[in-house]
């Protein structure tokens, strides 16, 4: 594997790839305090639904798409670093919304701008939300680089979409379930009866997701190559 400091166009497209995974996690744990109805459709005559899950589910297409990229180009080393990083940020985001919290709020007759007590209604429940991803997030991404990892030692350069599908079913456990749990059953946000039957659609959702992107972690790895191909021409 090749050194990216040696290559402009190796180190600008993890720059960017970096970026764009940091951006996604973090955006995901500041929405995920919302709930979200996915209504009842049809599928080969089949009825399925309405499901409730977190509107946080929104980037993780992103961020599974970005994780096996890096994967595939940078090695589960830089991942597993990544991923540590990405926990410190995190932790950092948590931080300052926790101060934020502290701050009494200059209220403006007429302004449409938030209050205290709707600021806290929205942002102390992310704190919760943040402290579970914190945990989830670090201990399913460096699963997700291991197995992701062993499955293309086995594999070498084929089958792509094994090591890609293989590493989130495992990995996405643990997020779904420690994420909710923290962020939502501890503070009471959720019942266990809710947390069980959200849990698991949101997991579903999550692996069919990583099913779905398939055809484009095919083309991002085509493209990729191909990009790092002309650094070398």
């Amino acid at each position: 594997m090749q050194s990216f400091q040696l290559n402009n166009r190796y180190l600008w497209l993890f720059i960017f790839l970096s970026g764009l995974f940091i951006t996604s996690v973090v955006t995901a744990e500041l929405i995920s305090n919302k709930l979200i109805e996915i209504p009842e459709f049809i599928f080969f005559g089949l009825s399925f639904g309405p499901y409730t899950t977190i509107v946080g589910i929104l980037p993780w297409p992103i961020v599974f798409l970005i994780t096996d990229l890096l994967n595939e180009f940078y090695g589960k080393n830089v991942v597993k670093r990544l991923s540590w990083i990405c926990s410190v940020l995190i932790l950092f985001c948590f931080i300052i919304v926790g101060v934020s919290l502290q701050i009494p709020a200059k209220e403006i007759n007429g302004s449409l701008l938030a209050d205290d007590a709707s600021y806290n209604l929205v942002f102390g429940q992310t704190q919760m939300v943040i402290l579970g991803s914190i945990v989830a997030f670090l201990f399913s991404q460096l699963l997700d680089a291991s197995i992701f990892s062993w499955i293309k030692s086995k594999t070498k350069d084929k089958f792509i979409w094994l090591r890609s599908t293989g590493s989130t079913i495992i990995s996405q456990i643990i997020d779904t379930y420690v994420v909710l749990y923290i962020g939502f059953v501890l503070p009471g946000s959720l019942s266990l009866k809710e947390f069980f039957n959200i849990a698991p659609t949101n997991y579903v959702l999550k692996l069919l997701i990583a099913v779905l992107l398939t055809p484009l972690i095919y083309l991002g790895h085509y493209l990729i190559k191909n990009y790092l191909k002309e650094s070398n021409n």
